[in-house]
């Protein structure tokens, strides 16, 4: 997560909200009017009120935890690693040895129809109770956040109500979310996981025990109905009020915003506080309750003007509804700063270009830098090496596991170092620099295309859908500014149907341009380019370059991200089979911005071990020890260069 410092940000050993309860796999159904029957495919993500909260506030700068079970197998420990990305603290996330982690299946049938499974039979973090409160976690936090899900059963309701009293004891603060689902407190079938409201007296008994402890209390209609024990909303109110008497109680009402009454409860409903609403298109409610109230910590665990609180919150639940998922959608705080501050001519937020670019790029996964590849994902300039000392073609794949072999002797399992690997001839490779813990990028042209063309045909973004999602999507382009225009066009426009995959599958997209092959490659040549690339909406998360020995053209190219896209991850030189001393050189002058974060280097590495394995001169112990040293002398001429100030 990249959402950026904020001002008055606590200290680290200091948290400003712990959540408490539901954490499960959600798998959203990815075919939009379908029947949960007809579904053929899914997305994945965290779910669960309190978690979608506690990535919510995260995203939106405040430091948030949660308690919570999760399974002792592969869904449990993506959520404590996706949590632990989002920047929420893991402390108190518990592995539970007997059960699994909880699931939910989910759909968009159509505007108004939301079908849910809960899968929730003695699942992990419904078995939460007392001893999974940490007294040192709660001391910690400035409040703490419960829902109503877990006052359902009386180990998860003790656990919670123990957590209260901590807080409230220490000075701290107390949200409840009431978060009513009838068919968690056993009102309804498995089939009724979409109900939101059914009457219940015995609900309602329960809560009653809670509002009084409670600081702030959020729900929407129907969930104050149940709170309050009245199906007239200001009623309802009233009702909340009497329990809770200094309490600040949060109505959502859907498009309509939210109401807020911090003391006595006007005559009408509409005479609370109110903040701006947003009216967008409802694609997906589902969590779009969970990502109104991380809008509305973000403002009330600050201080902020209830009108502000409202504001945040509302913009976060349409944020929310506008798009599929649920805790992956919720916006970070500076998406949410810029949809305040310019808005969107679009009443579908997700076709929002410009805050889907913010979105993705503060909340793609965090990479160490710099990055210092090892470049094989050569295909034709092996091909040909094989054929000229008259090797099979299927000896490639075997080369390219060597050069994986000295990857990983370099690196030693650190951070920062990488390989450009191929599907073609490197499949059992990027297997392979998987397991070693390499970055690893993977191209999708056509070896040598001019017109850019894809490697395979067919659906581009079918072929990512098979991609592990930390592979990076590396598109080269032999593009020049000069190139005539039926040439460019064709090419910008495949650059954009790359992009375009990429987004819809969650991948970073890496552009490599190549210009100086076909035309004059001048100091202005690059920064021509990328300008043209910028202008056509082309925003790559990275840039391929090649190297320059001029630091005033570095320095321009640098120029050219910053005013552009300062989200942008930065460039990688490339090598293009120069002589090692000229790459020293380029590194020297790369130093010039702070843009240059790195290497992919090829061919001066390996075309030389290469030639002499395939022709069977050399061992492969001798080809990886040729390939390593290679790869260390760069890496150390890289880390010997002068240092540019950060960007």
């Amino acid at each position: 997560m990249s959402s950026g410092e904020l001002p008055g940000r606590p200290s680290p050993e200091m948290l400003d909200l712990v959540t408490i309860g539901r954490s499960s796999v959600d798998l959203y159904g990815q075919q939009i009017g379908a029947r949960l029957e007809d579904m053929a495919s899914f997305s994945k993500a965290v779910g669960g009120c309190p978690s979608n909260i506690a990535i919510g506030t995260a995203r939106l700068g405040l430091r948030s935890a949660i308690i919570t079970r999760v399974g002792d197998e592969h869904l449990g420990r993506f959520i404590r690693e996706q949590m632990r990305r989002e920047g929420v603290d893991t402390t108190g996330v518990h592995t539970d040895p007997e059960r699994l982690t909880a699931l939910a299946i989910l759909g968009v049938r159509d505007s108004a129809s939301f079908p849910i499974i809960f899968y929730r039979a003695d699942c992990a973090d419904a078995a939460l109770d007392e001893t999974d409160i940490d007294p040192a976690l709660l001391a910690r936090t400035r409040s703490v956040v419960v829902t109503g899900t877990h006052f359902s059963k009386p180990h998860s309701a003790a656990a919670q109500r123990r957590a209260m009293r901590m807080v409230r004891a220490a000075g701290g603060r107390v949200v409840f979310d009431i978060d009513y689902r009838p068919n968690l407190w056993g009102l309804a079938g498995h089939g009724a996981g979409e109900s939101r409201y059914i009457r219940s007296g015995t609900v309602t008994t329960h809560l009653a025990e809670i509002l009084p402890e409670c600081d702030l209390i959020v729900g929407t209609e129907e969930e104050l109905h149940i709170a309050g024990g009245h199906e007239d909303t200001l009623d309802a109110i009233r009702a909340v009020r009497v329990a809770a008497p200094s309490a600040t109680i949060v109505c959502k009402r859907g498009p309509m915003g939210c109401v807020v009454f911090p003391g006595a409860i006007p005559d009408s409903i509409e005479d609370g506080i109110k903040g701006p609403g947003f009216p967008v298109e409802v694609y997906n409610t589902l969590g779009a309750g969970d990502a109104f109230m991380s809008g509305f910590l973000r403002g009330w665990l600050r201080h902020e003007p209830l009108e502000t609180c409202c504001a945040w919150a509302n913009a976060c639940g349409a944020f929310a509804v506008s798009r599929l998922l649920c805790s992956p959608e919720i916006p970070t705080f500076p998406e949410l700063q810029h949809f305040l501050a310019h808005g969107s001519v679009h009443h579908a937020l997700r076709h929002d270009a410009e805050l889907n670019h913010i979105h993705w790029a503060t909340t793609r996964r965090a990479q160490p830098t710099p990055i210092m590849a090892l470049a094989c994902d050569h295909r034709i300039q092996l091909e040909d090496v094989a054929t000229a000392v008259g090797a099979p073609f299927s000896r490639i794949a075997d080369f390219k596991l060597l050069a994986v072999r000295a990857a990983a002797r370099v690196a030693e399992g650190r951070p920062g170092y990488g390989m450009f690997l191929d599907g073609r001839y490197g499949r059992e490779a990027l297997f392979a620099a998987s397991h070693a813990g390499l970055w690893v990028a993977r191209p999708i042209e056509r070896t040598g295309s001019r017109p850019l063309d894809f490697e395979n045909g067919g659906s581009l973004g079918a072929q990512l859908a098979e991609w592990p999602t930390d592979q990076v999507v590396k598109c080269l382009c032999f593009y020049h500014p000069d190139d005539d225009e039926a040439l460019r066009l064709r090419q910008e426009r495949e650059l954009l149907r790359a992009q375009d995959a990429c987004r819809r599958q969650g991948r970073d997209l890496l552009v490599e341009i190549i210009a100086g092959k076909h035309g004059l490659l001048g100091p202005d040549t690059l920064p021509r380019v990328m300008n043209r690339l910028y202008d056509i909406g082309i925003r790559p998360d990275w840039w391929k370059l090649e190297p320059q020995r001029d630091g005033a053209t570095w320095q321009a190219i640098g120029e050219v991200i910053a005013g552009r896209d300062p989200l942008c991850r930065g460039i990688v030189l490339l090598g293009l089979d120069a002589p090692a001393e000229q790459l020293v050189e380029a590194f020297h002058a790369s130093a010039a911005t702070p843009w240059v974060k790195g290497f992919a280097i090829g061919r001066t590495i390996f075309i030389d071990p290469a030639r002499q394995w395939l022709a069977n001169e050399i061992t492969d112990d001798a080809a990886v020890d040729m390939m390593a040293s290679r790869y260390a002398a760069l890496v150390q001429a890289w880390q010997s260069r002068e240092q540019p100030r950060p960007v």
